[in-house]
């Protein structure tokens, strides 16, 4: 069973609980910060965009987070046609909420800057702005520099994907996320001298936006893609892994502006080597897919008592979904990722 909320509450009670778990097409649960039971040590925020050109086979990905005692700012370009990735990360330790979310999903800035990277996010009614220079950024041929303006219009009308979940063990342990799919991406990257043109007719970006206060040890799967199929905007967020998902989960398909709820959906890896073939299966039948990797944009972190082991693999996906009416799409080499990340935070 999996319970829909159709209509504005709070996100947290008096207590640190949440007032209504569920999933919903639209962000109706309203974010304060302060009425999270938890120290500032645990308390989790970010913004993540990716864009992936479908023509130029290539993206780019971007992230600001504060995970209480971890500020963590990156950006990675993946080149598909190539099968080469290349990242930089910027850390910050201790900034306990000083980054500067706003506390709603739509609308403000966010920004940081250091000597190494300055990067900034800015969201005023449908458009959804990126711009970053990161000057050390060293791109897979050993080309220098990398900068990036780049423009997302989200319509402000179709549905994305909601969930508001606890943890089993401490319920006051929450996930509060948003991803908005199929965003027609405009603007340019530019890197070490050569400028790659992304144009709103073959590029699309995503956001996966969080809020929370996590247990120590999580280990989830998620997987995105955007673009167009048959002239209409197309995509789906899956995942599972983390928190308690009785209440909801966050499998979806979007199709011309709305979402199509999914059972559970099942990724089936050969973790001894993550560019072998993938496999999805749902156990409503609804989303059946192959996935042939590309890159495998891995990173390991470990600082003390923190470590974090990612496989982020973008790629492409084969295969069928089938809407709520019953009508079935073939996907046929559809790019995106999926992802396999085991954090002790």
């Amino acid at each position: 069973m999996q319970h829909e909320v159709t209509k504005p509450t709070e996100l947290l009670d008096a207590d640190g609980h949440l007032v209504e778990e569920g999933w919903a097409r639209k962000p109706f649960w309203r974010y304060n910060r302060t009425k999270i039971r938890a120290t500032a040590l645990r308390i989790k925020e970010w913004d993540y965009y990716y864009v992936i050109s479908h023509d130029q086979k290539c993206g780019i990905t971007f992230t600001i987070s504060d995970l209480g005692y971890l500020g963590l700012c990156s950006v990675a370009w993946l080149d598909l046609a190539n099968e080469t990735s290349a990242q930089s990360d910027d850390m910050r330790f201790m900034p306990l909420g000083s980054t500067g979310f706003p506390p709603e999903s739509d609308g403000g800035r966010i920004s940081h800057e250091s000597a190494k990277m300055k990067i900034a996010f800015s969201s005023e009614g449908p458009k959804r702005r990126i711009s970053l220079s990161c000057p050390g950024f060293v791109a897979p041929d050993g080309a220098k520099g990398l900068t990036a303006e780049l423009e997302l219009k989200q319509d402000m009308d179709a549905d994305s994907m909601n969930i508001a979940t606890s943890w089993a063990e401490n319920r006051r342990a929450f996930y509060y996320n948003r991803k908005i799919n199929c965003m027609p991406a405009s603007g340019t990257v530019t890197l070490g001298g050569k400028t790659h043109v992304f144009s709103p007719e073959d590029s699309f970006g995503g956001l996966d936006w969080g809020r929370g206060v996590w247990t120590y040890k999580n280990r989830w799967y998620w997987g995105s893609a955007s673009g167009l199929l048959n002239g209409k905007p197309f995509g789906w967020n899956i995942g599972y892994g983390f928190s308690d998902r009785s209440p909801a989960s966050e499998n979806m398909i979007f199709h011309d502006g709305k979402a199509h709820k999914l059972g559970e959906v099942s990724f089936h890896i050969d973790t001894s080597n993550y560019l072998a073939p993938w496999k999805f299966t749902s156990s409503d039948g609804r989303f059946e897919m192959d996935f042939q990797p590309a890159v495998d944009r891995h990173s390991s972190t470990s600082f003390l008592v923190l470590k974090s082991v990612q496989h982020q693999v973008f790629g492409y996906f084969t295969g069928k979904v089938m809407l709520d009416s019953g009508e079935v799409l073939t996907v046929d080499k559809f790019p995106g990722f999926a992802e396999d990340v085991l954090n002790w935070w």
